[in-house]
């Protein structure tokens, strides 16, 4: 006799996940989504983005029951442990995503002061990091531009590609490396010699 899906444990709704049960996930929601809203709130300080990180977290877990291990524990915790890194990614990228427009205005900036002599220097060295990055293999090019043009962190690099975060995190350091080396004789482009 099956139980009745409101009363049952969260090992039992995550087992109903897996088989594509939505009324188990609903009640996984009911259950916890309140819990990880004040979590990433409180991490975030902004009721939209924290909203997002409930809906995305359950969404995965939708996507992804099988990331739940009973073995290492009950579900409530690893729920929280995973809304909690999530905020924290969200953080990082708005840290990220600031950065990287400050230094885009201060380029424009100084782009638009410099003579023409510096600003060739700027286009060429642009475009031998582009060589470079094209000349990697696939698979390390798509960690890279992920990581550093889409501002993905590596674990939601591992989750879009389908692949285990070391994986990741090797692709990553193996690609920086080629690129340092490939960029290594080019010291000249990045450095002012006058």
């Amino acid at each position: 006799m099956d139980t009745d899906v409101s009363e049952a444990s969260d090992a039992e709704l995550v087992a109903r996940v897996r088989s594509r049960d939505r009324a188990a996930l609903e009640v996984l929601y009911d259950r916890y989504a309140r819990s990880v809203y004040s979590l990433a709130l409180s991490i975030l300080h902004d009721p939209g983005a924290a909203e997002e990180v409930t809906q995305e977290l359950f969404f995965h877990v939708w996507q992804y029951p099988q990331l739940y291990d009973a073995a290492r524990g009950p579900f409530g915790p690893w729920l929280l442990r995973s809304a909690r890194n999530r905020a924290i990614d969200v953080l990082r990228r708005r840290t990220r995503e600031r950065q990287l427009s400050w230094r885009l205005e201060m380029t424009t900036h100084v782009t638009n002061q410099n003579d023409p002599d510096d600003t060739a220097l700027q286009n060429e060295a642009v475009a031998r990091v582009r060589q470079v990055l094209a000349e990697l293999d696939s698979g390390l090019r798509q960690v890279i531009e992920l990581a550093y043009f889409e501002g993905l962190t590596q674990r939601e690099i591992a989750e879009r590609l389908g692949v285990p975060l070391g994986t990741v995190k090797t692709r990553v350091r193996t690609a920086l490396q080629r690129l340092a080396a490939a960029l290594a004789g080019d010291r000249e482009l990045w450095t002012d010699t006058r």
